[in-house]
């Protein structure tokens, strides 16, 4: 990845675990519109790596709870 998608990811992943931290599920709104503020290309890509990393994490979650369910 370039300069601008390695430093979205990198935020991205802890803008993710500081809202597991603080329970706020839309933290990363906020996270967004102040990248913005400066960079438009940056915030795109962060908003990218969000959403790529909550989906795989349902995805993952749906995964394990059918394979639970399969071995039961």
């Amino acid at each position: 990845m370039g300069i601008t998608e390695d430093i979205a990811d990198d935020l991205a992943r802890e803008t993710i675990d500081a809202m597991d931290k603080l329970g706020d599920d839309r933290l990363f709104e906020e996270i967004a519109k102040s990248i913005g503020a400066s960079s438009q290309t940056t915030e795109e890509a962060f908003l990218t790596a969000i959403r790529v990393r909550l989906a795989e994490r349902r995805a993952r979650k749906l995964l394990a709870e059918r394979l639970a369910a399969g071995s039961s």
